[in-house]
């Protein structure tokens, strides 16, 4: 009884060379193999990285100039520029607000001369930029050092926050002398790390 399957390899047999391999991957006779070939597919895989995520809506694959887009916001520079900018504006805020509530103003019944509102506003600004100036350098060398460490460990947990509080505390106080340093070191690791974990488990 003649059948159109491929019979099962014999031992016995010489092994087929390039040539008689050539005539049908599934079948022997070449309609039947186009048609095999057709519905099963070849066995050439494009991208062997792709893996799709089973969610409820429909999934799209980002494209190379989304993908770059993302890559550049989550890059460690973009991520120092912003913690710079909202830095100074956290700081800025905080300046204007204490010098708002405490203006150095001088007695009106001493003989001092009074100050003008011109004067207030000059050290409210002053104030105001120099708060600014100051959070704005620790917003960006926490933001520096954190990337660096999270991309190096490769890990992201707390520690990462710790170790840059305190590397941060550290080259901040250093200005101040040797033991300024470690202790602003210690401070602001442990403030990093208090932050972080209310951050993470609240």
């Amino acid at each position: 009884m003649s059948t159109m399957l491929p019979k099962p390899p014999n031992p016995d047999e010489k092994p087929k060379t390039d040539a008689s391999k050539a005539a049908g991957v599934f079948f022997p006779i070449a309609d039947l193999d186009e048609i095999a070939k057709h519905f099963i597919g070849n066995n050439t895989r494009f991208r062997e990285n792709i893996i799709i995520p089973r969610t409820y809506g429909a999934v799209q694959i980002k494209t190379n100039e989304e993908k770059m887009v993302e890559a550049a916001f989550e890059s460690c520079a973009f991520k120092s520029l912003m913690s710079c900018v909202l830095g100074y504006g956290l700081g800025a805020a905080i300046g204007l607000f204490s010098s708002s509530v405490n203006p150095n103003i001088s007695d009106p019944l001493a003989a001092e001369k009074q100050q003008t509102a011109r004067e207030i506003f000059r050290e409210m600004r002053q104030a105001t930029h120099s708060y600014g100036k100051n959070f704005a350098v620790i917003g960006a060398v926490f933001a520096a050092v954190e990337c660096v460490i999270e991309s190096k460990r490769g890990v992201s947990d707390w520690k990462n926050g710790t170790y840059a509080g305190g590397v941060t505390g550290g080259l901040i106080g250093l200005r101040a002398g040797v033991k300024a340093g470690v202790v602003g070191a210690a401070g602001f690791a442990a403030f990093s790390t208090v932050i972080d974990y209310y951050m993470r488990h609240r």
